[in-house]
């Protein structure tokens, strides 16, 4: 290849970088004119910014509080309501245990009044009412036997029974 050749084609490429070089500088001014007319249309809007960023974190400080309160109470709450729920139970527990006590009580007494009632029934029997029965015999043996020595030597007709008056 010729050296003139070679130049022209190196001068070409200059030029294009240079006008590369020029559109760049250009949409860099375009960009710099964009971004102040931003930046002038947020300044404004940066101190109302900073004072809600001041309210939020002021805001979110107190909602922290008042969860770590709400926390800490329901802890306690909670706590609280544990050792209630065991002296509940302690007290179910003893009283459970008291009951079947009794229970055990009111059982043996029961046991031991009808095993006495029994023993008063049997006593009454045997002190009362045989001696009771006895005597009743004995009573109607003595009617018996004096109504056999009042009578007469026959019975009459009048008062004979059914059985009686077959065999008259």
């Amino acid at each position: 290849m010729d050296q003139t050749t070679l130049l022209y084609i190196m001068t070409a490429f200059v030029i294009i970088a240079a006008l590369a070089l020029c559109i760049q500088a250009g949409m860099l001014v375009a960009v710099n004119k964009k971004t102040k007319a931003i930046q002038e249309q947020i300044t404004p809007l940066v101190p109302r910014v900073e004072t809600l960023v001041e309210t939020t974190q002021a805001a979110v400080e107190q909602s922290r509080r008042q969860l770590a309160d709400v926390i800490a109470k329901t802890n306690e709450i909670l706590d609280s309501s544990k050792n209630q729920l065991a002296m509940v139970e302690e007290v179910i527990s003893d009283a459970s245990t008291r009951v079947k006590s009794q229970m055990d009580r009111v059982e043996l007494v029961l046991d031991d009044t009808l095993s006495r009632a029994h023993e008063t029934v049997a006593t009454f029997h045997e002190g009362i009412m045989r001696p009771l029965k006895e005597l009743t015999g004995i009573t109607a043996g003595i009617k018996a036997a004096m109504a056999f020595l009042s009578r007469s030597s026959r019975p009459s007709v009048d008062r004979a029974t059914s059985g009686e008056e077959m065999f008259i």
